[in-house]
């Protein structure tokens, strides 16, 4: 293309921007704009040959982030000139004297992403929690970056499909749950049907075509569904517009695999969306007017109603939902919105900002100095803070209050332990229970909307390592974690010393051969887990003597395997594995997370130098495994060649009983098919909370077992660990 033929092009878009922004900014904005805008092209001029491509991807993004997102002046020139800042033709203070602090922070932090994407990998490396960081400097650094990648995935047709793919996997990690979070409802759409093209193109094209099969016939259902309703609204001079929404391929594909259906199976593919024409104090009622009018034209279903108006979602999402049975009993999702709320559904917290004033919402302020303090505290491993940091934006919410009457919102399956950490730190750390509803539960329960909760502490408690297993908040992982490690390296100082005083005793110099040498004896990769181990008394000192005093190598005594093993069978075609007592070359291990036992369903799972784990199919971390590693799963079903027992764990909750640990050993010790291996019990303010470990024969036995101790005086829940439902 000829220089005639991008001027207009870029007039064209540049007139776009400056008219998107006239109803949000002053006269003297419009100024700092053309200012920016002028240094955008008069450095691309220095380059080289003016890039009218881009100067033109320069005005695309720009007229996402008015157009799509909503942003202002600030953002919009920090769009223009952060390239020019990057390429170095302008510096940081140049920008600062020019335009202000605010443009000079959120282009440091653009700048900083720039400089992290220069090393081309972000997923699965230190530089996620980087660029999480740089995110969290200031809002608009997120909302420039993700209409940045909006844009490269509009582009992406361009790219190899190496190249596509890469960027497929970074937006589903990391763009989309923002987007999300962000409350960008559109743009999070958009990003998911995309990212699904680049991915799985074959199922994207699948899906795309039966759409277009079928829409004349669902255009032609929803004229009808919606006929009575809006006959009935114009009745009773209700102003409002009506959208529907087909849903995007994404989501079909999700429901699809969920529901484990066919395309056609599927009925509720579309929403239907009533905007009322309502403002102020009158919104609400309007909304409920208009709901009124849907449900009595169609049945609802009473468990599908949803009232984001009463408590809106952290993302400022408002709207009323339900789903009812239209014509030819098909059920039919149903949105009910005003002008104000569809507004802040689409653009999610640049419209806040728009009807609040311009003030930024205290909700995600508190969010970003939470994720400023997780990522600038958390040692662990990039992958698993991007896991957590994923589950913590992409799930759904529970809304709970404090006795106080404060709302708090955490993510869907959070407990009260999860709860008691949003509260302040100290109080996660010290917390033995709670009162829910005027009721005593543990720290494992579970939240549900609407319950009141209050938190009961004591000066001895402190965090535990099974905490982990039924905390699902990033900040309370994050918290548990950090206190664990300094745990460990507290004890591993304690160790060391205790070892050279040990040595000294013995007349043996401290150096790195001895280490090494009982390193390799207790099979440590880190010398901190040996001293740890020390502090704990879990190496007998006369032991560690005998080890290094030793005049020749000794072949170290091993007893015969008693794990079992896992063996491919040879007579069977599909990609089976059996479990039994023989031992070959591919090596069993059960998971610790959920100790199957024989007659659980169950799968394998290759393990990168520890073979084969063997998971319950209900195992919440075999679940997470499947669906991020499919390729490593392989079937697995037990032979009657079983092993004689099976050890698990089981978790026990009640009111406290000083005879309680009495009466639990005293009732295994009578049933002849368990085995008592451990028992650990705490209590506090009338309640108790404790595991058994137990060696059992096969499920029949262990619920035989579960039904007996749930029926012991005191005992109020009995079940298996890491168990998806109470026994």
């Amino acid at each position: 293309m000829t220089e005639q033929t991008y001027r207009p092009i870029i007039l064209s878009k540049y007139t776009q921007v400056l008219k998107s922004c006239r109803n949000l900014i002053s006269r003297e904005d419009l100024r700092q704009i053309r200012k920016a805008f002028k240094i955008a092209i008069k450095n691309e001029a220095q380059a080289a040959e003016l890039n009218y491509q881009e100067i033109i991807r320069i005005l695309d993004i720009t007229l996402i982030i008015t157009q799509e997102i909503g942003l202002g002046r600030i953002s919009i020139i920090c769009a223009m000139v952060h390239k020019t800042v990057e390429k170095d033709m302008i510096s940081l203070e140049q920008i600062r004297e020019m335009f202000g602090d605010k443009v000079w922070q959120i282009i440091k932090g653009l700048k900083d992403i720039s400089h992290i994407y220069a090393t081309q990998r972000i997923v699965n490396s230190e530089n996620f929690r980087k660029l999480l960081l740089s995110f969290a400097e200031d809002i608009r650094v997120q909302l420039i970056f993700l209409a940045e990648k909006l844009y490269a995935l509009r582009q992406a047709a361009t790219l190899s499909p190496e190249e596509q793919k890469q960027l497929a996997m970074e937006t589903s990690y990391i763009y989309i749950p923002f987007a999300h979070r962000l409350g960008l409802y559109n743009i999070k759409s958009e990003m998911e049907d995309l990212a699904l093209r680049y991915s799985n193109p074959k199922i994207y094209r699948e899906i795309e075509q039966k759409l277009k099969e079928s829409k004349s016939a669902r255009e032609a259902y929803i004229a009808e569904f919606t006929a009575p309703i809006v006959e009935e609204l114009n009745r009773k001079g209700i102003k409002f517009k009506m959208k529907y929404r087909t849903k995007t391929i994404a989501s079909i594909l999700n429901k699809m695999r969920k529901s484990q259906v066919e395309f056609e199976e599927i009925f509720d593919i579309f929403a239907v969306r009533f905007i009322i024409d309502s403002t102020g104090e009158n919104e609400k009622p309007d909304c409920w007017r208009v709901y009124s009018i849907v449900t009595d034209k169609y049945t609802p279903n009473p468990q599908r109603l949803r009232d984001w108006i009463s408590v809106p979602k952290s993302n400022g999402y408002e709207s009323l939902q339900t789903t009812v049975l239209g014509p030819r009993k098909r059920w039919v999702e149903v949105q009910i919105r005003t002008e104000r709320m569809d507004e802040i559904a689409e653009k999610g917290f640049a419209a806040h900002w728009k009807y609040k004033g311009g003030t930024s919402d205290t909700v995600i302020e508190n969010w970003l100095n939470e994720l400023r303090e997780i990522l600038e505290s958390n040692k662990e491993n990039a992958l698993e803070l991007l896991d957590d940091m994923k589950i913590n934006l992409q799930d759904k919410e529970v809304h709970v209050f404090t006795p106080k009457g404060d709302l708090i919102t955490l993510q869907a399956g959070a407990t009260l332990l999860d709860f008691a950490y949003a509260i302040h730190t100290n109080i996660g750390c010290k917390c033995v229970g709670g009162i829910v509803n005027h009721r005593n539960e543990t720290l494992k329960y579970v939240l549900k909307n609407g319950d009141q909760v209050s938190i009961i502490t004591a000066a001895n408690q402190q965090p535990k390592a099974d905490w982990l297993n039924f905390t699902v908040t990033s900040k309370a992982r994050n918290k548990i974690r950090q206190f664990l490690n300094e745990e460990i390296n507290h004890q591993a100082d304690i160790g060391k010393e205790t070892l050279m005083r040990r040595l000294k005793n013995w007349k043996i110099e401290f150096n790195d051969e001895v280490i090494r040498k009982l390193m390799q004896h207790y099979k440590y990769k880190f010398a901190l887990d040996l001293y740890h181990g020390i502090a704990i008394g879990k190496h007998d000192p006369a032991e560690i003597k005998e080890i290094l005093t030793q005049t020749e190598e000794k072949p170290i005594p091993t007893a015969p395997p008693k794990d079992i093993k896992v063996v491919r069978p040879k007579k069977i075609d599909e990609d089976v594995l059996l479990i039994d007592k023989n031992v070959d070359n591919v090596d069993y291990k059960f998971a610790r997370c959920c100790n199957p036992v024989y007659g659980d369903e169950i799968i394998g799972f290759v393990s990168i130098g520890e073979g084969i784990k063997v998971h319950r199919k209900q195992c919440k971390n075999a679940l997470e495994l499947v669906r991020r590693y499919p390729y490593r799963i392989v079937k697995t079903r037990w032979t009657n060649d079983g092993a004689t027992s099976y050890q698990t764990v089981l978790n026990l909750t009640g009111k406290a009983d000083g005879n309680i640990i009495n009466k639990i050993t005293e009732l295994i010790a009578k049933d002849p098919h368990a085995t008592l291996r451990a028992i650990s019990i705490n209590s506090a303010e009338g309640i108790f909370d404790g595991n058994i470990t137990v060696l059992i024969d096969n499920t029949e036995h262990l619920s035989q077992l579960i039904s007996r101790l749930k029926h012991l005086e005191g005992v109020s829940r009995v079940n298996r660990h890491d168990s998806m439902l109470e026994s």
